[in-house]
């Protein structure tokens, strides 16, 4: 992967976008995030510029119209008839194993390849059968996907798969479009300069991410969050216990990212945010988002009840 990128720590702005990119590098086991926003909102960009904080990390990018055969990798079968031996070609999800895997326009994904990921991101192994003969490997990944709600919408199933969703729009405060402007050139002008000038901000956050999944194994969470969460879940109405578990998770991890050795109900009311608004039911043609203030009122109340009880 070319690591030239416009460097994580000169993006302006977007702060809710890079945080829930940074919780998700700390603790992959969040699953994912979802950013859906407009044209031109710098979601492609923040991305990839995320894996320049880990040297270890790539962006596997799963494009648009990619066959079966180049997602989930391909068998020689002559080879395992002949001589008995089993020749795997790597796919996309080989390669992306211990990586980002990252699709642009996923709402845009054909059926069978969304299929594909559900089955892969549940498991974290992809299996490839061919003729009666299979082979696995494991494929754990962290799955970004970003999209314009204009073109269309995601399907329920993998909606859900994704831990964490936001929605981002343009930076309306006028000085932070000029700093956009002003970095992007700087960086087209000669990219080794804005760079080397934003490396002290790239390793501080390199070590924050560093720093917060060693406490990953020792945060605490006290008992009456957990019915917090419960509560806040059975409240807004979603399906099934996954909501729960990753508000959890996220909670977790927002400790650690903010080195604390407990989970606080400023956490749970944070991963909530980025939780909980893709998982709400929806009546045909009713848009509404569960908005911050409403969110809050709603955690302010069970507390409330949790203190009386």
């Amino acid at each position: 992967m070319d690591k030239t990128q416009f460097p994580f720590a000169a993006i302006v702005g977007q702060e809710k976008m890079k945080k829930a990119l940074l919780l998700n590098l700390i603790n992959p086991r969040i699953g994912g995030l979802l950013i859906k926003g407009e044209k031109g909102t710098a979601k492609s960009t923040i991305v990839r510029a995320a894996a320049q904080l880990l040297p270890e990390l790539n962006v596997i990018e799963l494009p648009l119209g990619a066959t079966e055969d180049k997602v989930v990798g391909t068998l020689d079968i002559e080879q395992a008839i002949k001589k008995g031996e089993k020749k795997f070609e790597a796919g996309i999800l080989a390669k992306a194993d211990n990586n980002i895997l990252y699709v642009d326009e996923v709402n845009l994904l054909e059926d069978h390849i969304v299929d594909i990921l559900l089955d892969v991101a549940a498991m974290g192994v992809n299996t490839v059968e061919r003729e009666g003969i299979s082979y696995s490997h494991p494929s754990r990944f962290i799955l970004i996907g970003t999209m314009n709600p204009e073109e269309g919408d995601l399907r329920p199933q993998l909606l859900d798969r994704f831990g964490l969703t936001l929605d981002v729009i343009g930076e309306s405060d006028v000085e932070s479009r000029i700093e956009i402007m002003k970095r992007r050139l700087a960086f087209e002008a000669d990219p080794e300069q804005l760079i080397n000038d934003y490396a002290e901000e790239q390793n501080k956050l390199t070590r924050i991410i560093l720093k917060a999944r060693e406490k990953l194994a020792d945060i605490t969470c006290p008992e009456n969050l957990y019915e917090l969460i419960a509560k806040l879940s059975v409240n807004v109405g979603v399906d099934g216990h996954r909501a729960d578990i990753i508000i959890l998770k996220t909670a977790i991890t927002l400790a650690c990212y903010y080195q604390k050795n407990e989970v606080s109900d400023s956490d749970i009311y944070e991963a909530a945010e980025l939780v909980l608004p893709h998982r709400l039911h929806r009546l045909p043609f009713d848009e509404k988002e569960l908005s911050a203030d409403k969110l809050r009122e709603m955690i302010y109340n069970i507390n409330n009840t949790l203190a009386l009880n």
